[in-house]
């Protein structure tokens, strides 16, 4: 049995606790959050762009811990989920791994490359396992395209275009708004880490975006160049809604003999149009609760003793490279290569 102490108790810490009840060979062992109220249970007051709040939970059987420390020196914790902001993900995951427990990171490892290689070397030196959460990469919408594109029943990806725009998050400070990145970091990376994991890393990137006056790339719009490959990849993200759509994501994927098509507002299934003239509904692979299925792996991982694939820190510092390249595109207004 894997035990699982999260940090943070806000909208992707109560989305794991949830979560975690649907996972085989884990449990919730405890929780850290500095909040009295969070701590009591009342969880009413957090919220995030999509599904519902916190609620009321039963926290009786759960150590609940009011500080960090207090966690990382928890012998029921064997690893930390670690849901807190960003801008605390270098200070609390070195802490941790330093404490002797492995790591589950919420995206993005961090807004510096600098941050996330001290992470790696930390996690290497104290032999511990360090993951990050992509989630993007276990919604059944999106392994729809993996799984399409692996088994080339349609031929190859010619083109695809990716897009996720949100209404201003206001629930969110805006401080810590500027210190997470904005939009082109801790919303595109979504987008960043999918193209990523259906293409591998980019040659290079051509990106045009508005920069709000705080220096924010606030939208960014993406095209993604594969050397010798001949396919129009491209991606947009930003939070330039209105609050009547607080979260849209989808795509349009174009294979040689069919194109599949998805939104999230539409309140269905992606649909595939093959070359007979036919519209079908596929059958979508995976389990339903993406989250779920992120942990799950991460669990496995960890009960097997090594790192998931799918969710390597390693991927994650490369994720969050690519899309610091296209936020240097757009403040330079010209393509920028992928050097190592």
């Amino acid at each position: 049995m894997v035990r699982i102490g999260i940090a943070g108790i806000g909208f992707m810490g109560v989305t794991h606790y949830n979560a975690i009840r649907k996972v085989k060979g884990a449990r919730v062992t405890a929780i850290f959050t500095r909040s009295p109220k969070k701590l009591r249970g009342d969880w009413r007051d957090v919220q995030g762009n999509f599904g519902d709040g916190g609620g009321v939970q039963d926290l009786s059987a759960i150590r609940c811990h009011g500080s960090l420390e207090e966690l990382l020196h928890d012998d029921q914790v064997d690893v930390v989920h670690n849901c807190l902001p960003t801008p605390l993900h270098l200070s609390s995951t070195m802490a941790a791994l330093g404490a002797g427990k492995h790591v589950f990171l919420e995206k993005p490892i961090a807004v510096s490359l600098h941050d996330a290689d001290l992470m790696l070397a930390e996690a290497r030196r104290q032999r511990r396992l360090f993951m990050v959460a992509h989630v993007l990469r276990f919604f059944p919408e999106f392994r729809l395209i993996k799984e399409l594109a692996a088994g080339r029943r349609f031929g190859a990806v010619r083109a695809a275009h990716f897009k996720r725009v949100t209404a201003y998050p206001k629930w969110r400070d805006a401080d810590d708004i500027v210190e997470s990145g904005g939009p082109a970091i801790d919303l595109h990376i979504h987008d960043c880490d999918f193209v990523r994991f259906l293409f591998g890393n980019p040659q290079a990137v051509t990106s045009n975006g508005l920069v709000s006056r705080r220096g924010i790339v606030e939208h960014v719009h993406t095209h993604y160049h594969f050397a010798g490959r001949p396919m129009a990849i491209s991606s947009e993200s930003g939070w330039l809604s209105q609050q009547g759509c607080p979260f849209e994501h989808g795509y349009d994927v174009y294979f040689a003999d069919a194109t599949l098509k998805f939104n999230s507002t539409w309140g269905r299934p992606p649909v595939l149009l093959t070359a007979d003239g036919k519209t079908r509904q596929p059958r979508l692979p995976g389990r339903k609760d993406a989250f779920v299925g992120e942990i799950q792996d991460a669990v496995d991982a960890l009960s097997k003793g090594k790192t998931s694939p799918t969710l390597s820190a390693l991927s994650g510092r490369e994720s969050l490279r690519l899309c610091l390249k296209e936020i240097e595109s757009v403040r330079r207004q010209k393509k920028v290569n992928l050097k190592k």
